[in-house]
């Protein structure tokens, strides 16, 4: 059984508080957008785990679909697989490839065992391997809060857009994006703002994280800052970074971009 693991852009994020379990309360919008990885488990005498494309960091063993499966697997009685995932989404980049991969695998898992979960079930099992993993269980757009795992619908369709996004060379990772930022309320409700048309969110919509990211690898500060020149009706980082995405009313010209960036156009 094969299945594409989508990636998910953030519109808007604020960090509000920290957690006495060392998490971070937070706000945002999620949005699945069209950059895929490809992720396939068949029968095999033993469980393993083998990767091609994008080289992923760690040990095999460790991957979050290896532990997606070993979750389950205390629960129900699983087969061996062998699993193969082609990583294209890149890492480092804000988009929740890792947790993508997880949460699709939790999903062909209950297909190809007939588990019968739910989504609430699997929601719960993804909870346990990353905080925006469970967004990817139902994969739509959400309003989302607590540690990012905890969800609310939102009428948001971009359909109509061209979405640009550009992966700059440079890995932010998770720990020093987050030490970055001061944790405090959001000045004004995001599910208020994200009803605004698109032209509007640019002065409205922030990501709490661009300020001190942008500090340290202007890079990415410039990105932002082209998509803007281009035309963009939006512009952020996603995430914690270190890709940008533009939201546009025609299809942009970014060649420019493309000598020293990863493009991914009507993503």
């Amino acid at each position: 059984m094969i299945v594409f693991p989508n990636a998910k852009i953030n519109i808007g994020l604020n960090i509000t508080a920290k957690r006495p379990d060392g998490y971070h309360n937070l706000e945002t919008v999620f949005y699945p957008v069209k950059i895929n990885d490809a992720l396939e488990a068949i029968a095999a005498p033993q469980l393993s785990f083998t990767s091609s494309g994008i080289n992923i960091p760690g040990e095999p063993e460790k991957n979050l679909c290896i532990k997606a499966y070993e979750l389950i697997k205390n629960d129900y009685d699983l087969a061996p697989l062998k699993i193969h995932l082609h990583k294209h989404i890149p890492i480092g980049a804000g988009l929740g490839g890792g947790s993508a991969d997880a949460a699709f695998f939790i999903k062909l898992i209950n297909e190809q065992f007939s588990l019968g979960l739910s989504v609430e079930a699997m929601q719960n099992y993804a909870r346990q391997l990353g905080a925006d993993c469970a967004f990817f269980i139902e994969n739509k757009p959400v309003y989302a809060f607590d540690k990012g795992d905890q969800f609310l619908p939102v009428e948001l369709d971009l359909s109509n857009y061209v979405i640009v996004l550009v992966m700059p060379p440079v890995h932010v990772s998770t720990a020093e994006a987050y030490a970055g930022v001061k944790p405090e309320p959001a000045e004004h409700d995001l599910q208020a703002l994200i009803k605004l048309p698109v032209a509007d969110w640019k002065d409205a919509i922030k990501n709490d994280f661009e300020i001190s990211v942008f500090e340290k690898y202007p890079q990415i500060a410039a990105v932002k800052k082209a998509l803007y020149d281009a035309g963009a009706l939006y512009a952020s980082m996603s995430g914690s970074g270190a890709s940008v995405f533009g939201i546009f009313g025609t299809p942009p010209l970014l060649t420019h971009l493309e000598k020293d960036n990863q493009v991914f156009y009507n993503v």
